[in-house]
């Protein structure tokens, strides 16, 4: 299997797109951002700017990530809410472990 296979299958088997929206997304984000944060106690040095987007790009890394087991995109609201907060978390941990 050459690479430009591989991309093609991890493309067409993962999907972030769920029926929630672009503000569903960012109140979900936001959210998710926030919680995460005050789990991985990296609160004190982030603002609700920043909450929100690590909701965000966690939300979709976990939806990249879980399309793998789950069908993530008929989840709904809560289903995105955990899907974000896990994402979230990972990211955080990621970040936390360069900047160390």
């Amino acid at each position: 299997m050459n690479t430009a296979t591989a991309v093609e299958i991890l493309a067409a088997r993962s999907t972030t797109t769920t029926s929630v929206g672009i503000i569903g997304y960012i109140i979900i984000g936001g959210i998710a951002g926030w919680l995460a944060s005050k789990f991985m106690g990296t609160d004190k040095q982030m603002g609700i700017v920043l909450n929100v987007v690590v909701g965000v790009i966690g939300a979709f890394l976990g939806g990249f990530l879980l399309s793998f087991a789950f069908d993530t995109a008929s989840g709904g609201w809560f289903f995105t809410f955990l899907t974000a907060l896990l994402g979230s978390v990972i990211l955080l941990f990621i970040v936390k472990k360069v900047r160390s």
